[in-house]
C-alpha cells in the first residue's frame, strides 16, 4: 500500500542507506542538513546577492550529484558497490564524513551573521580571516567536499561517486564566484589580500 509506513520506511532506507554501517553515514547527514536548515535563520540582513540566473553554474552540478548521490539512485539502476571496506572501514570513512560535517560547523559557528547559502554581502560584511577561515578561504565547501568524497568511497557505487564528484566541482565553482563577488564587493585591497595569503579550498597549499 502507498501510505503503509512500513512500505514508505522501506523505500527511504533503500540503496546503500538499507544496511547498518552505511545507514551511519545517510544518520550524520541528515543531522547535518536538519541542524543546517534550522541554523539558515540565524542570518545577518542581505545587502546584495548574486542573481540566482548567474549562479547555475554551480546551481546545476551541484543538483544533478545530489540525484546522483541518493541511495534511490542506485537502487533503480541495481547497483553494486566496486567494492566492500568492512565493517571498519566504514566507521573509518564515517568518522572521516563527521569530520568534514564538524569542520562545516566550526567554519558556520565562526562566521556568524554573516552566513549565507547563497553568494551575498551581508550588512557591515568584511573579510573573516580567522579561525577555519585562517586555514582556508571556503570552510564550509572543504568540509562539504571532505565528507561527500568519503561518503561516496564509502558507499563504492559508481553514482554515489560521480555525485560527490560532481557536487564537489560545484562547490569548487561556487566558491570561485563567490570569490569574484567579494573582491568586487569588499575590495581588491581587502579580499584580494585576504586571498594571497590563505589557500582556497586545501589546507597547507600554496595560496591562489
Amino acid at each position: 500500500m502507498l501510505h503503509d509506513p512500513g512500505h514508505l520506511l522501506a523505500v527511504v532506507w533503500s540503496g546503500w542507506t538499507a544496511t547498518w554501517p552505511t545507514q551511519l553515514l545517510a544518520i550524520i547527514w541528515i543531522a547535518w542538513l536538519i541542524s543546517w536548515v534550522v541554523a539558515s535563520f540565524w542570518s545577518g540582513r542581505t545587502q546584495k546577492h548574486v542573481m540566482t540566473w548567474d549562479s547555475r553554474s554551480y546551481r546545476i552540478p551541484i543538483l544533478a550529484g545530489a540525484v546522483l548521490f541518493t541511495p534511490w539512485t542506485a537502487q533503480v539502476l541495481g547497483e553494486k558497490p566496486l567494492w566492500q571496506f568492512g565493517n571498519a572501514g566504514i566507521y573509518v570513512l564515517a568518522a572521516l564524513t563527521l569530520a568534514g560535517i564538524s569542520f562545516t560547523w566550526w567554519a558556520r559557528i565562526h562566521l556568524g551573521r554573516f552566513w549565507s547559502n547563497a553568494i551575498t554581502r551581508k550588512e557591515d560584511h568584511r573579510v573573516i580571516d580567522t579561525g577555519p577561515y585562517g586555514l582556508v578561504r571556503h570552510p564550509i565547501y572543504t568540509g562539504l567536499i571532505a565528507g561527500m568524497l568519503a561518503t561516496g568511497v564509502a558507499v563504492g557505487t559508481v553514482t554515489a561517486m560521480l555525485g560527490a564528484v560532481l557536487i564537489s566541482l560545484g562547490m569548487w565553482q561556487k566558491a570561485r564566484m563567490e570569490e569574484g563577488f567579494l573582491t568586487d564587493e569588499l575590495g581588491a585591497d581587502a579580499y584580494g589580500t585576504y586571498c594571497r595569503r590563505v589557500p582556497m579550498l586545501v589546507p597547507f597549499l600554496p595560496p591562489r
